[in-house]
């Protein structure tokens, strides 16, 4: 490292996250990484000329935000689409279309992302949107992303109005007149209607895996290098400096890496192989050959991503129990047996990649674990730091099984019913009183010795750590359950050395400590003197990543 540091923090309360130097003043950057932390004076001594000088005021400073589960593409794609959250009723949902139709005359579809799945009262049918804008091609996302509702237009122009057949775990629901009511469950059912906006390229990691057809253009790749720059500025400001993206293709790392030559990537990004349910398991080669095309701190693979079930919400999500007032019915099928699973498992983790898989209900989470142990059994125990992602019910039976396999709790706090953007119902009557217990648990995890991981699966929430960090130190308790509300450190750990555990990079990451990566963030005030439940307006005013200011609030005002 250079003699002197490049940038220095001062006048800080650096949180450091290493237990041997819990706590600072100051910390001195240089070559892109953490050259020193100590007291003001100790940095001061390091700083030259060309130093850049940071005066923190007090405020916290912190190791730079891991994002343990997002959607890059998607997110920096849906910054520019119609935004719904907290729109309710059906003046204001009239008003809110209309008014971004008649603001964007040229959009091929109108699509909106946020919708609550009770905007009505009741679920949206195609011709209440009709009656809104009967002659433009409309399709509303819900905030999961699992579930749209799309206009008669749409549904024409998609030629999907008469129902098309789809692989299991995706529905048109279809109405008694044989024509498509116009709710679309799943990635496939949406994707012809979203196909029609434009946006397949952004899409395709998460729908299908596969790489975008036709083959992009130079202008379709620019295009989609300013999306995806889009995404990445909105979390600069949000002060994520590492984002494990749950979608992808070698698309996805070519405009990243296309990013990174223009001078434009400003956080570090992990991007899986996406394995959809009509691959097999010959396919993980392709996965292989990505982890060693790109393996460094900033362009990242290694990892496969799969989906068990769907959501709760929706009723697709996997559960041992009955769906309340549903006799027999456990959600949506599967979208891998048991049988075919474990042979996933085992051969990915025989190849040393890692597994991420979404699980929502309890019967998903048990069948993703026991897929973990056949990999176990088969290739011997390693420090695989398997993932499931969400967990949103799980048998307390199971909780054991999950801390003793090693597997990191990948959970959003920010989705909990009634913690920061969704309300309370209908989630809790779906999954029903008695299950109430077992539902969007954190603490309990981290009790049995779960490594936590946090994140926001944005777009489905809210990007802001700070909120998401609120959240879940001040989320409700439901009645019958257990206080699953976590501490300001075990939420502060959660997204930085927590999501550095998960991807293997707790030697470098994480923690700001002499030798590893200069990634780090100054918040607006002090986060632990504000009271929780004021976290969430606390901002970032600076962000740094690999040395180098990405967000600065006050070049912004």
């Amino acid at each position: 490292m250079p003699d002197n540091a490049e940038l220095v923090v001062l006048n800080g309360r650096v949180l450091t996250m290493d237990p041997g130097q819990p706590v600072a003043q100051a910390v001195a950057l240089a070559a892109g990484r953490v050259q020193a932390v100590g007291s003001d004076a100790e940095i001061r001594a390091l700083a030259g000329p060309a130093t850049r000088r940071i005066d923190a005021g007090g405020a916290s400073v912190l190791p730079g935000f891991i994002e343990s589960h997002l959607h890059l593409f998607m997110g920096g794609t849906e910054l520019a689409h119609l935004q719904l959250l907290g729109v309710s009723g059906a003046p204001a949902l009239g008003r809110a279309i209309q008014d971004y139709a008649a603001a964007n005359p040229d959009r091929p579809v109108i699509v909106g992302q946020g919708c609550d799945y009770a905007i009505l009262g009741r679920p949206l049918i195609r011709q209440d949107l009709d009656a809104i804008l009967p002659d433009r091609p409309v399709i509303l996302l819900a905030a999961d992303h699992h579930t749209a509702w799309a206009n008669t237009c749409a549904l024409e122009a998609a030629g999907i109005l008469r129902g098309r057949t789809l692989s299991p775990g995706n529905e048109i629901v279809m109405g008694a007149d044989g024509l498509a009511t116009g709710e679309l469950r799943e990635f496939e059912a949406k994707a012809p209607v979203l196909a029609l906006a434009g946006e397949a390229r952004a899409m395709a990691g998460i729908a299908t895996g596969e790489e975008p057809v036709p083959a992009p253009t130079p202008d379709d790749i620019q295009a989609d290098c300013d999306a995806m720059a889009r995404g990445l500025a909105h979390c600069a400001r949000h002060g994520l400096t590492t984002l494990i993206n749950m979608d992808g293709n070698l698309h996805t790392l070519n405009v990243l890496d296309a990013l990174r030559r223009q001078g434009r990537l400003t956080a570090r990004v992990r991007v899986p192989f996406h394995y959809r349910p009509h691959r097999t398991p010959a396919d993980l080669a392709i996965a292989s050959d990505m982890a060693a095309a790109w393996n460094d701190d900033w362009l990242s693979s290694g990892f496969v991503k799969l989906f068990m079930d769907g959501v709760i919400d929706s009723t697709t999500a996997v559960r041992l129990d009955d769906y309340p007032g549903q006799p027999g019915y456990k959600g949506a099928e599967a979208l891998h047996s048991p049988e075919r699973f474990a042979e996933i498992c085992i051969e990915a983790d025989r190849r040393g990649l890692q597994i991420a898989v979404h699980a929502i209900g309890d019967g998903a989470v048990r069948r993703v674990l026991d897929g973990y142990e056949a990999a176990q059994k088969a290739n011997g125990r390693r420090d695989a730091r398997h993932r499931i992602e969400h967990i949103e019910m799980i048998d307390r039976a199971d909780v054991p099984q999950l801390a003793a396999l090693g597997v990191t709790a990948s959970v959003q706090p920010c989705h909990v019913p009634g913690g920061q953007d969704f309300p309370l119902q209908e989630t809790l009557n779906v999954i029903g009183r008695d299950r109430w217990p077992d539902a969007y648990l954190c603490r309990s995890l981290a009790e049995a010795g779960a490594h936590l991981a946090f994140g926001s699966d944005w777009p489905v929430a809210d990007p802001n750590p700070l909120r998401c960090i609120q959240t879940a130190v001040t989320r409700p308790v439901y009645e019958g359950a257990q206080d699953q509300r976590v501490s300001l450190h075990q939420a502060l750990a959660a997204y930085t050395i927590g999501g550095a555990h998960a991807e293997h990079t707790d030697d470098r990451k994480g923690m700001l400590k002499p030798g590893y990566l200069g990634d780090l963030v100054v918040l607006s005030g002090d986060i632990e003197a504000v009271a929780p439940d004021e976290i969430g307006g606390l901002s970032v005013a600076l962000t740094v990543c690999g040395g180098r200011v990405v967000w600065d609030a006050a070049e912004m005002a």
